[in-house]
């Protein structure tokens, strides 16, 4: 199975220790959007797309990738995200995101939340929440789930 991560990781490179322990598990390279042509995904079976969560958003640039990219896509996905707090009933950002994956032809199988060291202003005054996260237990469930997803997606035990 051939799998690539393209992921955002801007603020303090909690995302991509995340794709990073995921990528590990699944053999597939983590990269920038703007380090791949949107066109190059259709050779992958397997694509992740994560980023930080920005103002209750996917960063913008992992957004307009996704924007543009063919529709018709037959493959599969998943996403990843790290954030501060957790997703709010009243924003579904995941479920956008995978609204517009679906619309470009993957087929979104599963989602990966992990809680990371936050500085966003005004959490900046205070220094900051989730410190020291992504943190090894956060890892292992970024494996985990890794690992899960290789079984459901191959068929392997």
């Amino acid at each position: 199975m051939k799998v690539i991560l393209v992921c955002k990781s801007v603020s303090h490179g909690n995302t991509q220790r995340v794709a990073e322990a995921i990528g590990q598990v699944l053999g597939g390279r983590v990269v920038a959007p703007t380090d791949i042509d949107p066109a190059e995904l259709a050779d992958y079976d397997l694509v992740g797309f994560g980023s930080g969560i920005y103002n209750m958003a996917f960063h913008p640039e992992l957004r307009r990738f996704i924007a543009a990219l063919p529709t018709g896509h037959q493959g599969t996905a998943f996403v990843f995200r790290t954030s501060g707090f957790p997703q709010p009933p009243f924003r579904r950002y995941v479920t956008s995101l995978t609204r517009d994956l679906e619309t470009k032809g993957f087929d979104v199988v599963d989602a990966f939340d992990c809680r990371g060291f936050d500085t966003w202003l005004p959490l900046r005054l205070v220094g900051g929440i989730r410190k020291g996260h992504p943190d090894p237990s956060d890892i292992a469930a970024a494996r985990a789930f890794a690992e899960n997803l290789q079984a459901r997606t191959t068929g392997a035990p």
